[in-house]
């Protein structure tokens, strides 16, 4: 009987073994961080193996040939190096971190998912007029992006998209459907250029030595903030050529901006306490949010079942059961992804490093300045040829000289790192972004990426590596 007639005919155990697997990666890495213990880190790494096995029916053929690639590198590790075991275990310890962090950013957009404000929100932000439509989609985009990661494309391109029925000719349709989709998609990248609460600055902080959000925030939020305002000046000049005017076919009954309060409660809240913490444990941002977003997320779960003491017991226990017996097993596609995209990409950084440090050592002699802006530029050149900016920066990462050889600030490279992240995942036909914006506009992702954004990537590119000059020697300490 082979693997697959065997996980049909136990399905419900092969997932109730995957709930705990994950769980446990979760704890393992958690417990790792907050109190040192380097032996939950290696639990963590041997229970991404047995998820990985666990895991292998209904799987797409990219996933597969990820996993295929990630065997590859194994046996060239041994073939080319004596320190094989101490490679993998290094890039399962890196896996396991991600996996955890992915978690723990589910657990509030579980939470986010069924707020009633938060759909409310989001509808009224989208039913904005014309002339700030495209800022509050933005603005939508980047805040709930912090709390539902890709679910913000998700919940605001679908209330943009059905918002452009509205309008009867087909041209103008098209036209409107395009200008919000993209605002959305445009405020969500944004947001990875700075928020804790992202793969962006959870991983870069985390393979860049002596790098810290703290560190880096103000100036990856400036950042943010040229590409939401690049956006905005695209979108004007855009309307502004539009031969036919869009003209308003407003609700019946529109809401009033009494219905953001929620969002910027949550928001606020959210990274205030994050901040918070920091300051009271001295821990970086990703283990603070590891350990603080899980809490806040039962907690929210809580008030949104609140009534009686048995209706938030047996709510709030129906939300957990939830999201740890269905929704993350309902991940998996997105899970094996983030392991193996880890996984290649620390492999093979490490190979190139062991295999080629010789050739390597030119790059410690290149000016700083040149360095970062290369990440600028490559990682969406990279994104281009499928690879998504998870992979892209473990792989690079790890290949750039240590600051101190170079004369600049970690997080100059964070900086770089960020926002080379964000160009890449708004003009990638493969990012998860695109992929979604493209379904939602009835268009290709190639043409969501490429055509939609195309010239906001290269204008946002030049704009961002002026500012990264800028800032390495005037800001970033």
């Amino acid at each position: 009987m082979n693997f697959i007639a065997i996980y049909q005919s136990n399905e419900k155990i092969f997932k109730f073994l995957s709930s705990i697997i994950l769980i446990l990666i979760m704890v393992s890495v958690i417990v790792s961080e907050w109190l040192g213990f380097k032996s939950s880190y290696l639990i963590a790494s041997m229970a991404i193996v047995f998820y990985l096995f666990v895991s292998l029916n209904n799987l797409t053929i990219s996933r597969k040939i990820f996993i295929i690639l990630g065997i590859f590198l194994i046996l060239l590790s041994f073939y080319y190096t004596e320190e094989a075991l101490v490679l993998i275990t290094d890039s399962l310890i890196k896996s396991s971190f991600v996996v955890a962090f992915f978690l723990s950013l589910q657990c509030l957009r579980k939470a986010a998912a069924s707020s009633s404000g938060m759909e409310r929100c989001g509808k009224f932000l989208a039913e904005q007029k014309t002339n700030i439509r495209y800022l509050s989609l933005t603005f939508g985009g980047h805040i709930f992006g912090v709390l539902l990661s890709f679910g913000s494309i998700s919940l605001l391109g679908s209330l943009a998209e059905k918002g452009s029925q509205q309008e009867l000719d087909p041209e103008l349709r098209k036209i409107k459907r395009k200008s919000m989709l993209i605002a959305v998609q445009r405020g969500f990248i944004a947001m990875t250029c700075w928020s804790p609460l992202t793969y962006s600055i959870a991983i870069t902080t985390s393979i860049i030595p002596g790098s810290s959000w703290n560190g880096a925030a103000f100036s990856c939020v400036i950042s943010a903030l040229i590409l939401i305002f690049l956006g905005w000046i695209i979108d004007s000049r855009n309307n502004g050529k539009n031969k036919k005017q869009i003209l308003e076919n407003p609700p019946l009954q529109r809401d009033s901006w009494v219905a953001v309060l929620p969002l910027f409660f949550i928001f606020t809240s959210l990274l205030g306490i994050i901040f918070l913490m920091q300051n009271i444990t001295n821990l970086n941002a990703v283990p603070v949010v590891m350990l603080v977003v899980p809490l806040y997320s039962l907690i929210w779960i809580s008030i949104q079942n609140s009534g009686s003491s048995k209706k938030i017991y047996y709510g709030t226990k129906r939300k957990v059961l939830e999201y740890v017996k269905d929704d993350i097993n309902d991940y998996k596609s997105e899970l094996v992804i983030l392991i193996m995209a880890a996984f290649i990409g620390i492999m093979a950084s490490s190979l190139i490093n062991i295999l080629a440090s010789d050739k390597l050592s030119f790059l410690e002699s290149l000016s700083p300045i040149l360095i970062l802006v290369s990440i600028v530029w490559i990682m969406p050149l990279f994104g281009q040829i499928g690879m998504n900016p998870i992979l892209s920066v473990y792989l690079i990462g790890p290949l750039i000289p240590n600051a101190d050889i170079l004369g600049i600030s970690p997080n100059s490279i964070i900086l770089a790192l960020t926002a080379g992240w964000a160009l890449s995942g708004i003009s990638s036909p493969y990012t998860a972004s695109t992929l979604l914006i493209a379904k939602l506009g009835k268009v290709s992702p190639l043409h969501a990426g490429l055509n939609w954004n195309g010239w906001f990537t290269i204008i946002g590119g030049l704009l961002l590596s002026i500012w990264i000059i800028i800032a390495n020697e005037f800001i970033v300490k």
